[in-house]
């Protein structure tokens, strides 16, 4: 198995794991080393009391492709934190994309950021910082 093989499947074994994100609906459409693209409709228990996706579920996609971008180097790599700004609603039955790619590595941190699409226009902007967790020694 080449390394490129190593990190992707390391990737898909994360998400195969990942019962939030299933339970979202959430799916991994591609991704490559410092990258990702995952995608979500918005469904009607999604939405709040103003008849608009819920922004922490907008979050959770995001955070989605930020795990997988920050984890496709093959090392396991948590958040140490993020933020987002929310620059547009997202409705019912809205496909949202959100698009995660390394901005800088650095030691075992990372500074990544994720773009939250409906089509071609921006939901929100999410910038996230990673920690690579020590290797376990046996």
């Amino acid at each position: 198995m080449t390394e490129t093989e190593s990190t992707r499947s390391s990737v898909l074994r994360m998400m195969a794991d990942d019962r939030a994100s299933a339970a979202l609906g959430i799916e991994l459409v591609d991704h490559g080393p410092g990258w990702a693209l995952t995608r979500m409709t918005v469904r009607a228990d999604m939405t709040n009391g103003h008849d608009m996706a819920h922004g922490g579920l907008v979050f959770t996609l995001a955070d989605t492709a930020f795990a997988c971008a920050c984890n496709s180097w093959g090392p396991v790599t948590v958040a140490a934190g993020c933020e987002i700004t929310f620059v547009a609603a997202a409705r019912l039955g809205d496909v949202l994309e959100a698009r995660a790619e390394a901005r800088t590595r650095y030691k075992r941190h990372g500074i990544y950021d994720v773009t939250v699409r409906r089509g071609d226009e921006v939901v929100a902007e999410f910038r996230g910082r990673s920690h690579q967790l020590a290797e376990r020694r046996p």
